[in-house]
């Protein structure tokens, strides 16, 4: 059975990787916006485009690391016997 240390490491870990991607994914979403920029439609469409996608991305994000939470939480209360 895992120490309460494993646990908190493993959701620590994978809140990093959520957020990691969610910025990178941004980054990349900005540049490509910024680069389109000059082309009228293309622009227009690609800068919606993200924005949509920026808030839809946000929300997975925030659900994730919310559902991440509580699976660690019932994790925590077994290894510590708090059930």
């Amino acid at each position: 059975m895992p120490s309460y240390r494993e646990v908190q490491s493993a959701v620590r870990v994978e809140k990093f990787r959520i957020w990691f991607a969610w910025v990178s994914g941004g980054l990349i979403m900005l540049m490509i916006a910024l680069a389109t920029r000059d082309i009228a439609v293309v622009g227009v469409i690609t800068e919606v485009l993200f924005f949509v996608l920026g808030i839809a991305f946000t929300i997975t994000a925030v659900r994730m690391t919310n559902a991440l939470n509580r699976k660690a939480e019932a994790r925590r209360r077994e290894i510590l016997g708090d059930v």
